[in-house]
């Protein structure tokens, strides 16, 4: 067993990163509530898949895992700084929104840091499945994309979660190159993607065979709108997907507005009476290059 702890710049929350979004949700992320324990299933470049178990630690976070190596630790330490944002500064987010009520909390709750996967594929593709569909549907497409194209973690590894949600295997997300090793009529009927197969492919295939340097994005020195038309020209990201990895990248220009967004809100500002995505980006015009990261953590008075 190998304990680590890693520093955060501060303010940091370590619930609050976890509960940013719904990724918490998704495989090979699982939450325990009882323990306060984020657990991933992270295959490492030598192909090892091992499992972390994160958990709040003072000024940072504590990883609990299989005993590594000098080089897996160093990998693994770099993923799960980039998954939570441990080295970001959101003082001048914190500055601008001191004086409004909707979001004056944001320092004191050490709000702004997104849960983030170790890769950008992963997050792409996530985020392709969240598109046109409801939320069970996205869990549900992300567990069979797991469950079919994952590694599986050794039962040396495996740690029996103590709530009630069993998982019986756990595996790692899928390489682009287990997924590029299939083809799209086998993704939409085995993990009932639809529409979302060709697109979910393409990436697959060009990531693993070394065509697009999709991870260099992650730290891309391009101008937010020129990086925002790069994650346009991959098949299946139209603006919405966009504007959600571009918060997951540390960029807060654009609003990732779906139904989700028009509904809170018209009933912040209208009266539960149908938007447009106009009145959505009017209402946070004002918040510049932080009107992504206002809009995404607004104390919505609406409670669904």
């Amino acid at each position: 067993m190998l304990t680590f702890k890693l520093p955060a710049r501060p303010p940091f929350s370590f619930l609050s990163v976890v509960n940013s979004h719904g990724w918490r949700q998704l495989a090979p992320f699982h939450f325990d509530e009882t323990s306060s324990t984020l657990f991933y299933v992270d295959q490492l470049a030598s192909d090892r898949v091992i499992e972390y178990r994160i958990s709040a630690s003072s000024g940072g976070i504590q990883i609990e895992t299989e005993k590594l190596t000098k080089s897996e630790q160093n990998e693994a330490t770099e993923k799960i700084m980039w998954m939570f944002g441990l080295d970001m500064d959101f003082s001048d987010f914190y500055a601008e929104t001191r004086i409004e009520p909707k979001l004056a909390r944001a320092k004191k709750q050490a709000l702004g840091r997104v849960l983030r996967s170790p890769t950008l594929f992963e997050d792409v593709i996530k985020t392709i499945l969240t598109t046109n569909t409801l939320w069970a549907a996205t869990r549900n497409m992300t567990r069979k994309l797991v469950n079919e194209f994952g590694t599986p973690l050794s039962s040396a590894g495996r740690v029996v979660s103590s709530d009630s949600e069993a998982r019986i295997e756990s595996r790692a997300f899928p390489t682009p190159g287990s997924i590029a090793a299939s083809n799209p009529e086998t993704i939409k009927d085995k993990i009932r993607v639809g529409y979302r197969a060709p697109a979910i492919h393409d990436l697959a295939v060009r990531v693993a065979s070394g065509k697009y340097d999709l991870e260099s994005l992650k730290n891309s020195s391009l101008p937010t709108l020129e990086l925002r038309k790069e994650l346009m020209s991959i098949k299946g990201v139209g603006p919405y997907a966009a504007a959600n990895l571009l918060m997951i990248l540390g960029r807060h220009d654009f609003i990732p507005i779906d139904s989700y967004a028009l509904m809170m809100v018209a009933h912040e500002w209208y009266r539960g009476k149908p938007v447009t995505a106009k009145h959505v980006e009017r209402r946070f015009e004002k918040w510049g290059e932080f009107k992504g990261l206002a809009f995404w953590f607004w104390d919505w008075k609406y409670n669904q």
